[in-house]
């Protein structure tokens, strides 16, 4: 079994020394400089930039500048997707975006981990868990979501939290730990 299939299977995987991975993070990293230096005003090329990039891309979405993945094509956007500036996505698992999901400045989504054994760490290894956010959701600034964590449709999670469990639909949630401060009534 390759790195790729271990990582893609959930697995622990060699992410830092697999030069196959390597290839693929820095194929990413060249698309996403070349993104990054398009005009700002170049929406057609921005948007063909996306189309190239990622795995999955709905109608009328826009990405501010920088943003920054790892592999692209586990990211998948729904419609009406609009991320503010310094959008982060470490995905080596696969990231998906609903319909309708705004995302303030300085989000990162990391499915990424690692092994607590400092042996097991230090030979590079890792594991990736999937991210979901549901449609209708607004994330605030300085959000991180942590890896194997799902975000239901209608919630808004407060700048600044750390979410490192599943938040359930319907609720507005905040801090470090992110926990569900109440519902919200559609």
């Amino acid at each position: 079994m390759t790195e790729k299939e271990k990582m893609l299977a959930g697995m622990i995987y060699d992410a830092n020394y697999d030069a196959a991975l390597i290839e693929e993070r820095m194929r990413c990293k060249e698309m996403c400089r070349d993104y990054n230096m398009l005009r700002p005003s170049d929406t057609a090329g921005r948007d063909a930039q996306l189309h190239r990039m990622l795995g999955r891309v709905g109608r009328a979405i826009i990405i501010e500048q920088p943003f920054y993945c790892d592999y692209g094509y586990n990211i998948s956007v729904g419609d009406n997707f609009y991320a503010n500036v310094n959008l982060v996505v470490l995905d080596g698992a696969p990231v998906t975006f609903g319909d309708n999901v705004f995302v303030a400045p300085n989000c990162g989504f990391y499915t990424a981990g690692h092994p607590l054994d400092p042996a097991e760490r230090n030979k590079g290894l890792e594991y990736a868990r999937p991210i979901t956010v549901g449609n209708n959701v607004w994330i605030g600034a300085g959000v991180s979501v942590l890896p194997g964590v799902t975000i239901g449709d209608n919630c808004v999670i407060g700048a600044g939290s750390v979410v490192n469990r599943d938040i359930p639909a319907g609720t507005m949630a905040a801090g470090n730990p992110c926990k569900v401060i109440k519902q919200i009534k559609i």
